[in-house]
């Protein structure tokens, strides 16, 4: 007799970052994975070992967690942040990947790949041209695109082509795509219009269970670092080469004088290193910058502000979704984007009455934003429960699971499943 918990669809995601690495992505799947369990499924991730989270150094190759088969690769931590090391470590997280999944119990029934690496997709497309396995691509940023735009490579380099080359054979075999934004479903509707009947846009989330207002007089961690007798401006996470930092610059140097306002920058990238000589050169005393924290950190580093920062350069607002913007939400603190006029950022903030949002370069009217909420403490905290109230409706796990288990096309397996159990019950009385 055949059952169902025999046939249950079995997802199987790969991903190179995952927990506990400090990555947003594998966070995201981290919680994705969770909560597609709790939906019936059974998931399986196949991830590497940490490469950010360097205090963590005891991790198992394999283990169950959150419902979560977890295996994890032999290799080796990125032991440095150059761009041609991430790239080796990243490659040779796909040549793993290859061999490992040639076992057909580990692609499961749906492989679900994600752009952490940007070419992971080449696994999908490999497995289905032979075995016509079915994949899913979740994508966090659209690469060579963002590359280009950022003038890392030229647009006619012929490894920009190769790599579009490719990246449209992987999405024209997948059964879907997921995207974080609208711009970036657009953008990919652009490259190939064959594209657009599969592509799903779902925003990202952040757990309102985990990560909830506490007033900065009951935090730790404002305490622990003198935060409670001024107004704080937060930057945390990833201040990279899509982001702003040169705006964020300009607005705390322009109330460098303020002694009740002070900036805090959590986190590292291309741009915690321009902050990191302004404030060694006396350019910034009225700036803190702290690393990373660990996950159980989180809820109290991102309420140990009054305000927080998120931002986008003008040219790679279709290319990258900022997934900080969910944290501060739940986090109930109003949000300031500086992102340029088209960015869906702000139709976030429109949308929940959390913010303000201003373009990029304008640092004065960020400073003087900064100051009116200083003035006007009623008007902060209402920001900050609108911000919460928005979470809590729109960005939660809760609501996107379903909108993934359709992407995924996992209701129609599940049927399909249920028909098969069917068809063999009905065999066996024919045959009793």
């Amino acid at each position: 007799m055949i059952g169902k918990a025999h046939l249950k669809t079995n997802i199987s995601i790969i991903t190179q970052f995952y927990p506990p690495d400090y990555a947003a992505t594998g966070q995201f799947i981290y919680e994705l994975a969770g909560a597609l369990v709790e939906q019936g499924f059974d998931v399986s991730v196949f991830t590497g070992m940490p490469g950010y989270a360097f205090k963590q150094t005891e991790v198992k190759r394999q283990e169950c967690e959150n419902g979560v088969f977890v295996r994890r690769t032999g290799s080796v931590q990125l032991m440095s942040k150059r761009i041609r090391n991430k790239i080796f470590g990243s490659v040779l997280f796909l040549l793993r990947c290859v061999v490992k999944f040639r076992h057909k119990g580990m692609r499961g029934s749906h492989l679900v790949l994600t752009t952490a690496p940007p070419f992971l997709g080449l696994i999908g497309w490999f497995y289905n041209k032979i075995f016509h396995h079915t994949y899913s691509c979740i994508i966090y940023d659209i690469y060579p695109e963002v590359a280009v735009r950022l003038k890392v490579i030229a647009p006619d380099h012929w490894i920009v082509k190769f790599w579009e080359f490719v990246n449209r054979k992987v999405w024209e075999r997948a059964d879907s795509l997921i995207v974080l934004s609208e711009p970036m479903r657009e953008l990919l509707i652009q490259k190939d219009k064959k594209l657009a009947d599969k592509i799903h846009v779902i925003h990202s989330w952040a757990d309102p269970k985990f990560i909830k207002p506490i007033a900065k007089s009951d935090n730790w961690f404002a305490r622990q670092y003198d935060l409670t007798d001024c107004f704080v401006v937060l930057y945390s996470g990833n201040l990279g080469r899509c982001h702003d930092s040169k705006t964020i610059l300009k607005c705390a140097q322009l109330l460098r004088d303020r002694t009740d306002i002070k900036f805090v920058f959590i986190g590292n990238g291309v741009g915690s290193q321009i902050i990191k000589c302004a404030i060694a050169s006396g350019d910034l005393p009225n700036a803190l910058q702290l690393p990373y924290q660990d996950k159980d950190v989180l809820p109290f580093s991102l309420t140990a502000c009054d305000l927080s920062l998120v931002s986008i350069l003008p040219n790679v607002g279709d290319t990258v979704a900022p997934s900080k913007m969910y944290g501060i939400l739940a986090a109930g603190r109003p949000v300031v984007a500086i992102c340029p006029k088209d960015s869906y950022l702000r139709e976030i903030i429109d949308e929940g009455n959390c913010g303000n949002y201003f373009e990029n370069g304008d640092a004065q009217g960020l400073a003087d934003y900064i100051c009116l909420l200083k003035a006007n403490p009623d008007k902060q905290a209402s920001l900050g429960r609108n911000a919460r109230k928005l979470l809590e409706l729109n960005y939660t796990v809760d609501k996107a699971v379903p909108k993934y288990i359709q992407a995924l096309g996992l209701k129609e397996q599940e049927q399909q499943i249920d028909h098969s159990i069917a068809i063999s019950r009905l065999c066996e009385h024919e045959y009793s």
